[in-house]
């Protein structure tokens, strides 16, 4: 069976760090692009960052560039995010997502086929 968990949400001050992590199980690790994604209250699900498959290029949405780094240690089947320099406005659950349609990667949800069961983040001001 298909299955990606999130875990290393929590509560943080403005300014403050954390480290997600998206382990998966259940399929081809090396053959799908992993994506993370969050959502807000009453918003649209916000494409944040995602590797290839190769594990070698990497994509960022604008709100967090700079700010968050994804990376991936393909032995043990876990994806990374580390969130550095938090705000508010990075309060949100935050999901992981796996596709292999995909040559490269993107933000655009529709994309992706499994996902988790996210993992809540709140930075408190």
């Amino acid at each position: 069976e298909v299955q990606l968990v999130e875990s290393g949400g929590g509560l943080v001050q403005a300014g403050g760090s954390l480290r997600l992590s998206c382990a998966a199980s259940g399929f081809t690790f090396d053959g799908y692009n992993i994506g993370w994604f969050r959502q807000a209250p009453g918003k649209e699900r916000e494409g944040l960052s995602c590797i290839e498959k190769n594990r070698r290029s990497t994509w960022y949405a604008d709100s967090v560039k700079g700010r968050f780094t994804i990376s991936s240690d393909n032995a043990r089947n876990t994806v990374y995010l580390q969130m550095n320099s938090l705000k508010p406005e990075d309060t949100a659950v935050y999901y992981c997502a796996a596709d292999r349609t995909y040559s490269y990667c993107s933000g655009v949800r529709e994309r992706y086929d499994y996902w988790g069961q996210g993992t809540q983040v709140t930075v408190s001001s």
